[in-house]
């Protein structure tokens, strides 16, 4: 075996092992193990776990962050835009589960970027300008419109952590219960949203 096919299956040794068991779950000696190999050749290659889980996120990072470009800036009406995007996720999800398990596991403390809320964050930026066009047209004020990506990202994001784990109903069933949602949801908003009933004092 080439140092680049060890170094491939180290990562992808690891890639399961991290979605079975996240990063703290996960051990350098299991990692070899189940290689084959011993410590050191993992250690060589990578210098520790740290450097194979910083490796193996930030493919799925770039994997899922194209698949979700790719269907924002496809154009069209901001209708199909949202079917697009939650087509795109849950495809994603549907193609690489290890992957999408280890994103949305809790990554480890030194890890600043490349989470799966920071990806979502970026997401959430990108759909922001979409939605402040439409607020313009519908006469709502554009400048919540961050909020309400933040919402409608999430929203997205939560439910294909849900249908990871059930697979049911079909992809495109999901997606369509989603922007039936969120689509629907947006049609019908407030111009000035309020609470029906009176926030308590603590509240």
């Amino acid at each position: 075996m080439t140092a680049s096919q060890r170094r491939e299956q180290l990562l992808q040794v690891s890639r399961v092992l991290f979605a079975e068991k996240g990063f703290e779950g996960t051990s350098v000696e299991e990692i070899a193990a189940r290689a084959e190999v011993s410590k050191p050749v993992v250690y060589e290659h990578f210098g520790g776990k740290e450097g194979i889980y910083a490796v193996i996120v930030d493919r799925e990072i770039q994997g899922l962050t194209s698949a979700l470009t790719g269907a924002l800036s496809s154009g069209g009406h901001p209708k199909v835009l949202l079917e697009r995007t939650a087509l795109a996720l849950l495809t994603y999800i549907e193609t690489s589960e290890d992957g999408f398990r280890i994103l949305v596991r809790d990554s480890p403390v030194a890890q600043a970027t490349g989470t799966f809320s920071s990806l979502i964050g970026d997401v959430a930026t990108q759909v922001e300008h979409l939605l402040a066009d439409q607020f313009k047209r519908r006469g709502l004020d554009p400048r919540v419109s961050p909020i309400y990506a933040q919402m409608l990202v999430g929203m997205v994001a939560l439910t294909g952590q849900y249908w990871l784990d059930v697979r049911s109903p079909k992809k495109a069933d999901v997606a369509a219960h989603l922007v039936n949602l969120a689509w629907n949801g947006l049609s019908g908003m407030e111009k000035k949203p309020a609470l029906t009933s009176k926030p308590r004092p603590e509240d």
